[in-house]
């Protein structure tokens, strides 16, 4: 766009370059009586037409108000050295005019329009009317020739606004289709992974409910041989004991999976996220072992109460607390931060801890995906479920060794 000083200059010679050398050399020969001055300032325009965009200050918003004013000085010196108010040369005017029509706004072009269409009337004062007299043929040209320059300015100045126009709006929907691509490819990140899940869920269901079985008995069994052992046999005792743990671990296990393989259903009731925040937080307080973390609270008033099932989003942002207190540093500060958002609410759990590596972070909502020695990889995964379950959505931003932000949002409607 003209007077954007973001474009880089162009060194070497442009198709334009070679227009205007041609044009003005065109001026001068057109005149074959013409002075020397009328030649020197012609090449001093033809020069500065051509070393104007390379100066990166002359495409500024002052440096095009400081071009315009040279050119009508110029323009203005040529006139004069031309004949004054007879010259042939007063189409020169229509530079400085165009420059503006196409840089500036309305009332700038106006401006340099009444300036050059003055400057070309000014030439009147240096007649000697004791001896000359304009005859009406003469003032109807000079009439002709100041609505001309008026003209120009203005066909001129609607045609930039209406490539401005135009510009703009080919911004605007490269914008909405950029946005519209990163929700789409949003939304099919989001389809693949309910894919993925559903399958697994279903796979997966069956031999997990199955396994309940064999670990009671199993659980029983480790029972019923360590009531039976005799008191020097220690030995088995403990291996009894480590039967009986680890069974219990596994049964965890699998009724996690359950919980996440099954259909949430959820209790909506209207109330104030902030409150559900708090147990959150509170309950991230009460965690063993306590993380040595602080949560910062930074909540909108302007979020309005809305129907949700407070029990899932307490559990929703209790893992996220919980994550980041494991992911940061000791006394580190966690901020737990809500604002509206369209349509709904945005809430986000930020901290700088550990940060996230790039390549996981496409797989960190998939169910035994974790990083964590003792981890199984269902926490973020039930997450997302409830999450989507409530119609929202959740993203992270993350850099390793910056920490990460995790955002959810939820419809208020």
């Amino acid at each position: 766009m003209p007077g954007d000083e973001r474009q880089p200059a162009r060194f070497g010679v442009r198709p334009q370059d070679v227009a205007w050398l041609l044009l003005f050399a065109s001026l001068a020969l057109a005149r074959p009586h013409s002075s020397g001055a009328e030649f020197e300032l012609l090449g001093a325009m033809a020069i500065f037409q051509v070393v104007e965009p390379r100066v990166r200050y002359l495409r500024s918003g002052n440096g095009v108000l400081v071009s315009i004013g040279i050119k009508l000085v110029l323009a203005y010196l040529l006139i004069g050295v031309s004949g004054g108010i007879a010259s042939g040369q007063y189409l020169i005017l229509m530079v400085p005019v165009v420059a503006a029509a196409t840089s500036l706004g309305g009332l700038g072009t106006a401006v340099v329009t009444l300036l050059a269409a003055a400057s070309y009337l000014s030439f009147v004062f240096f007649l000697d009317f004791s001896r000359y007299e304009i005859p009406p043929d003469e003032v109807r040209e000079i009439v002709v020739r100041l609505l001309m320059i008026a003209m120009i300015a203005l066909l001129t100045h609607q045609l930039a606004m209406a490539t401005r126009d135009q510009y703009r709006q080919y911004i605007e929907t490269a914008r909405k289709l950029a946005d519209t691509s990163r929700s789409l490819e949003a939304a099919e990140a989001t389809a693949r992974r309910s894919e993925r899940l559903a399958a697994l869920g279903q796979l997966t269901a069956g031999p997990a409910h199955e396994l309940r079985d064999p670990l009671g008995t199993m659980r029983a069994s480790a029972e019923v041989l360590a009531k039976n052992l005799t008191g020097e046999n220690e030995v088995a005792r403990e291996l009894a004991g480590y039967i009986a743990s680890e069974v219990d671990r596994t049964n965890s296990l699998v009724t996690r999976f359950l919980d996440f393989a099954k259909p949430l259903r959820l209790h909506k009731e209207a109330g104030d996220i902030n409150e559900t925040l708090d147990r959150a937080a509170e309950r991230l307080m009460r965690h063993e072992p306590r993380p040595k973390v602080e949560v910062h609270r930074n909540y909108s008033p302007d979020v309005p109460r809305f129907p949700f099932d407070a029990q899932l989003l307490e559990q929703v942002f209790f893992n996220l607390l919980l994550n980041a207190a494991q992911a940061s540093a000791p006394d580190s500060t966690i901020t737990l931060k809500t604002k509206p958002a369209p349509r709904g609410v945005e809430i986000a759990v930020i901290d700088r801890g550990s940060g996230i590596e790039p390549a996981n972070r496409e797989s960190i909502f998939n169910p035994f995906f974790t990083t964590k020695a003792e981890g199984v990889g269902l926490g973020l995964a039930i997450v997302s479920k409830i999450v989507h379950e409530h119609g929202g959505k959740i993203d992270v931003e993350s850099e390793p060794g910056q920490g990460s932000v995790f955002r959810v949002v939820l419809p208020t409607e």
